[in-house]
């Protein structure tokens, strides 16, 4: 199925690895021209030039920390200066946090709320000039499902991509007039390698395998009963991009194999 998104241009956050890899991956399949962004500069280099290889599209990669308001200026102003012009922004950067209300300290929630949540208000801001120059766009952000379900302990991270979710609702309102289309994708359990990371961890102290731990949280958390892959989340997120989604405004989208328990 031809998606028509060949020759657009995609900003992606957090591009690097995980989830923000499959979509770039997914994205550039259909011909899309890339800006990667992430931390890790060697880790980035790598994978900037593995896809340009692999997919042959223009792949522009940009080290910056999106918690920092001057490296979300510059991502900007290069995404510009390489391409003119912008078509699709996937704000996808964001980590895991572990605390109770009591014990987080004021600066570690700001942090938490300049990544999940100041990053795609400024990023917005300006993407948004330059999709009006191709006459629209399209704005996906990240969330979680812990946005509506929270986890006991990730306070941080529950309510700051809950207000990542609401942003998404006004910012879809305010754009649609302009062809821009913003919607939210909230995904559950992704077997990314974070998670392997910490069933490794888990697995030595409890004398079992990281698969046989995975395992177990997926059939206790979803009636699916299994992780999904990135690959699975990105081929959404692709679908959100294109025009067989145009009708799909202002939305928040559960990926997450039944996880949620109530009706949203």
């Amino acid at each position: 199925m031809d998606l028509g998104l060949k020759n657009k241009v995609a900003l992606i956050t957090g591009g690097s690895k995980g989830i923000g890899l499959a979509v770039a991956e997914a994205l550039a399949a259909e011909g899309v021209h890339l800006v990667l962004c992430a931390r890790d500069s060697k880790l980035l280099a790598e994978q900037v030039d593995r896809i340009h290889g692999k997919f042959d599209v223009q792949t522009l990669g940009i080290s910056a920390d999106l918690s920092q308001g001057s490296d979300i200026s510059r991502v900007v102003q290069e995404t510009e200066d390489h391409f003119s012009a912008l078509d699709i922004l996937i704000n996808n950067a964001g980590i895991g946090s572990d605390e109770t209300v009591m014990n987080a300290s004021d600066e570690k929630w700001q942090f938490y709320w300049d990544l999940h949540v100041m990053a795609a208000i400024r990023l917005a801001r300006g993407a948004v000039p330059l999709m009006r120059r191709r006459g629209g766009g399209i704005i996906l952000h990240n969330a979680s499902i812990n946005a509506k379900q929270p986890s006991p302990t990730e306070p941080i991270y529950n309510v700051t991509k809950a207000a990542l979710m609401m942003f998404s609702k006004c910012l879809a309102n305010e754009l649609i007039h302009e062809n821009i289309r913003v919607n939210c994708i909230n995904p559950g359990l992704i077997l990314t390698q974070a998670w392997v990371d910490a069933a490794e961890h888990q697995a030595i102290r409890q004398g079992q395998s990281w698969q046989e731990i995975l395992d177990q949280i997926a059939k206790r958390d979803t009636p699916i009963g299994r992780f999904a892959t990135p690959q699975e989340l990105a081929d959404f997120f692709v679908f959100l991009c294109s025009d067989r989604a145009s009708y799909c405004v202002g939305a928040t989208f559960y990926v997450d194999g039944g996880w949620l328990s109530v009706v949203a």
